[in-house]
């Protein structure tokens, strides 16, 4: 109940319903809560996130009718579709090209910043890693460096990262 309510998830192969529209794989997770939408309610809000990442031409295309990024956008919207206040993303950039990654971290720095949702990212692309607050080195299991380290401001993908 608290997973589906608090937390997003964001996975590096998307995990899309593979013959399933973009908007119905955005609101297929509202059907498991337990405030139950009308399907009307939840494909607008489907719609409307579908829309926030730039997909709103794409709502009634299936996922190989998409590219990696429209596919991660997809997967994007899904995770915060239930509103949830921590979103994780495991490799969320993994599968994509650097401008697709870019525009993905961009996408992430403003969900952090205008709706103060916090993201936990697991990356091993140190590009990837420079775009965050703050980092937390993992080794073996185990935390080695940042555990307790100060934040500091994220920039936007690309700026001041090298070309």
């Amino acid at each position: 109940m608290v997973r589906n309510r608090k937390l997003g998830f964001v996975f590096q192969n998307f995990n899309l319903l593979p013959r399933t529209s973009a908007i119905d794989n955005v609101a297929m997770p509202l059907s498991y809560t337990a405030r139950q939408l009308s399907d009307r309610e939840a494909r607008r809000r489907a719609r409307e996130l579908l829309t926030r990442v730039g997909l709103e031409d794409r709502l009634e295309h299936e996922p190989s009718q998409l590219s990696g990024g429209q596919q991660q956008r997809v997967a994007i919207a899904r995770a915060l579709v239930n509103r949830p206040a921590l979103l994780f993303a495991d490799e969320p950039t993994g599968n994509l090209d650097s401008h697709t990654s870019e525009d993905v971290l961009r996408m992430f720095h403003g969900l952090n910043q205008d709706d103060g949702l916090t993201i936990i990212l697991v990356t091993h692309d140190p590009d990837v890693a420079r775009s965050a607050k703050r980092v937390i080195h993992i080794r073996d299991g185990l935390i080695v460096d940042g555990a307790h380290g100060t934040a500091r401001p994220a920039s936007p993908a690309g700026a001041g990262a090298p070309a």
